[in-house]
């Protein structure tokens, strides 16, 4: 659960920004912030925790000095990056992790509650100790396992809503309350994450005066010409994911994506589109004849390509910062057959079977058929960062990009992806 609201909040992010009446002259800050809270347990016999405890630097811009249109269009956002140092209250079973997430944070409902914001970051972590992948069953876990994080690198996503209790010239007294989730985009199982819920206590210390400001009334009264254009984006993704536990190869999964748009103000950009995937896991597990393809779906074995495919319309939205776009994209899935079966091999479990003559046997049992998550076949969810070759606030007739994204089944792991794609630009219009 927590992970998905984690995606909400960083959905909500995209949307939500208030006007900053009260800028400072200086641009730059240092925040030194500290994380307590407490790691939820993602399954049986995980290891016992204390309490979480965080040490996190932020450094970051005010943007008081940036003259780009995506500033202006957000309020001035606050925009920087964040290291974390985090132990999760057990560090000889669960290790400690080293977090590098780039941040934005805006101003929440300011004309009816000053001092609030939301900041939201997503980048990676690294963890110093990882799942052991020990033989045992789903009715006998050993203690001390934690089947959270089963790779060294991971995702991290940390949302907070904060509260600044004290402000002066120099430097800001902050409380927060928010999320850390962490794994590993199902790159590799036993996949349930860490998710960590946080109360965090920050100073944050001005440095570097603005020279060029005068006053906040003058600052803000910088106007843009409002403007649109047209879209058209060709990206070409190569992912890689796991089948299940027992099948943990990784293995590509490839995807071409059109889409077709507007790009408002150089800053609000949405869009429309379709892409197909090709899945190589779920290919080789139909020509090798998998046990629940025999099973459920036999006429698969027969046109094994067209049924390890995907196609999907999709409706996207980014923000453009310059060089970095933050992307989120919402899909329902028109053809994907394949994912009963997926669904059944992910939900599966080891179990110890006791016979009378007092011989045991550990076997794999999957998920049931008829319990499958029908809302997740069909909507998918994709969230990420971009990096184009040239600046947004130019709006280039043709553009270059790479990008890094999840994709999910409505917020449940389904692979991770590197991107190229290319934008071309057309239709400007100003008002």
């Amino acid at each position: 659960m927590t992970n998905r609201l984690t995606y909400f909040f960083f959905i909500l992010s995209t949307c939500l920004y208030s006007q900053n009446d009260s800028i400072s002259n200086y641009n730059r800050f240092i925040t030194a912030e500290l994380l307590l809270g407490k790691t939820l347990e993602p399954n049986p016999g995980h290891p016992e925790t204390k309490l979480h405890k965080g040490i996190s630097l932020l450094f970051g811009n005010t943007n008081t000095d940036n003259k780009d249109e995506w500033v202006y269009r957000l309020k001035y956002p606050e925009t920087g990056i964040n290291f974390i140092l985090t132990d999760f209250g057990n560090p000889e079973y669960l290790g400690y992790s080293f977090s590098v997430i780039p941040f934005i944070e805006y101003d929440l409902f300011k004309r009816f509650l000053k001092n609030l914001s939301m900041q939201v970051g997503m980048g990676a972590s690294y963890f110093t100790y990882k799942y052991k992948d020990l033989p045992y069953a789903y009715n006998d876990y050993p203690e001390n396992n934690s089947r959270a994080i089963s790779t060294k690198a991971t995702w991290a996503f940390k949302t907070l809503i904060n509260y600044t209790i004290i402000t002066n010239k120099n430097a800001n007294w902050t409380m927060g309350l928010g999320i850390l989730h962490q794994s590993n985009g199902h790159t590799r199982m036993p996949n349930n994450g860490n998710n960590s819920i946080l109360l965090s206590v920050s100073r944050q210390a001005f440095y570097k005066e603005n020279k060029q400001f005068v006053t906040d009334k003058d600052f803000i009264q910088k106007e843009f010409t409002k403007s649109s254009h047209y879209f058209f984006d060709l990206r070409m993704g190569l992912g890689v994911n796991v089948i299940s536990e027992p099948i943990n190869e990784r293995k590509p999964v490839y995807t071409i994506a059109p889409s077709f748009g507007k790009i408002i103000n150089k800053t609000f950009k949405i869009g429309i589109g379709f892409y197909y995937r090709f899945y190589q896991n779920y290919y080789d597990y139909i020509i090798n004849e998998g046990e629940l393809v025999l099973e459920d779906n036999p006429h698969f074995i027969e046109k094994p390509f067209l049924y390890s495919t995907n196609f999907s319309a999709f409706i996207t939205s980014e923000l453009l910062l310059g060089h970095i776009g933050t992307e989120v994209t919402i899909g329902y899935n028109i053809y994907k057959p394949f994912y009963e079966t997926d669904w059944r091999l992910n939900k599966g479990f080891y179990w110890n079977f006791e016979y009378p003559d007092g011989s045991s046997e550990q076997k794999y049992v999957y998920g049931k058929k008829e319990k499958y998550d029908k809302l997740k076949k069909v909507i998918s969810l994709r969230f990420g960062l971009r990096y184009y070759l040239f600046t947004n606030e130019k709006s280039p007739k043709n553009n270059f990009y790479i990008a890094a994204n999840i994709n999910t089944n409505l917020g449940q792991a389904d692979f991770t992806e590197l991107n190229l794609g290319y934008v071309h630009n057309f239709g400007f219009k100003q008002k």
